[in-house]
């Protein structure tokens, strides 16, 4: 693990986002801990995707980011893997998992064997060594999905960003890749940051999450506390139940006969 972030945390401070002139993301702070699962909620066009990849440098920012050391992060202290992979023609998955190596190579140079064997290994991990000559157009969506994840892991970066990781997977998968995330985090010390749509699933894998709408942060809290009927009712615009089921939590519209627009 990045030794910035072993004890410590991230930290952004006042971060905002304007796109084509237009403000996305304002005066966002968040702390985030070392080894946590902090999801990130709230409607379409809430300012999600837009904050991850703010935190990943990917688009021009202001306000500030820090590690726990007092610097800013770099390309291999943050992962993301976006919502939807780009998987190039032609390309195997061994050769697409090792892209993960670059921000670790310098100008020119080629990957090593250092990097080969990272990737080897990250590929055993995942259950993924008999894909490895595999093209990666040729999978399924559960298996990019999961490809996907080992491009991320191979980076070797203390903080993964995944942006609505299960969003084309159907309900075995979605559980599949989230738990092999989790494992994964619990196992190699990992801190994740994903931005989800489900509230329940999002509540299930989460320690904190983060509520945002039209780009400002409404709270972050335990999971129990953000999903509050009333906040999400209003925040979502329509009427919304949460309930318990076997002890962890479901948010569902309320009934039909009963609706009424949050105001």
């Amino acid at each position: 693990m990045n030794p910035a972030l072993a004890t410590g945390t991230l930290t952004a401070r006042g971060l905002g986002v304007r796109l084509d002139g237009v403000p996305v993301l304002h005066d966002v702070d968040l702390d985030l801990h070392a080894g946590e699962w902090l999801g990130v909620i709230g409607p379409n066009g809430a300012g999600k995707s837009t904050l991850l990849k703010a935190l990943a440098g990917l688009v021009r920012s202001s306000g500030e980011i820090r590690l726990g050391d007092g610097r800013a992060p770099r390309a291999t202290d943050l992962s993301l893997m976006p919502q939807v992979p780009e998987l190039p023609p032609g390309m195997t998955v061994a050769e697409y998992v090792l892209i993960g190596r670059t921000p670790h190579l310098r100008w020119l140079q080629g990957e090593s064997r250092q990097d080969r064997a990272v990737v080897v290994d990250v590929l055993r991990r995942l259950d993924l060594a008999s894909f490895a000559g595999r093209p990666v157009r040729s999978l399924s969506g559960g298996e990019a999905q999961r490809v996907s994840v080992a491009r991320a892991l191979a980076q070797q970066a203390p903080v993964l960003l995944l942006d609505e990781p299960t969003s084309a997977l159907d309900v075995g998968h979605q559980v599949e890749v989230l738990e092999l995330v989790d494992q994964l985090r619990l196992s190699d010390g990992l801190t994740v940051v994903a931005a989800m749509h489900d509230l329940g699933t999002a509540a299930r894998f989460s320690d904190r999450l983060l509520l945002l709408d039209g780009g400002r942060v409404v709270t972050t809290d335990l999971p129990e506390r953000v999903l509050d009927a009333t906040v999400l009712s209003g925040v979502y615009g329509t009427p919304l139940e949460v309930h318990r089921v076997r002890g962890e939590l479901v948010v569902l519209p309320a009934p039909r006969g009963s609706r009424q627009v949050a105001e």
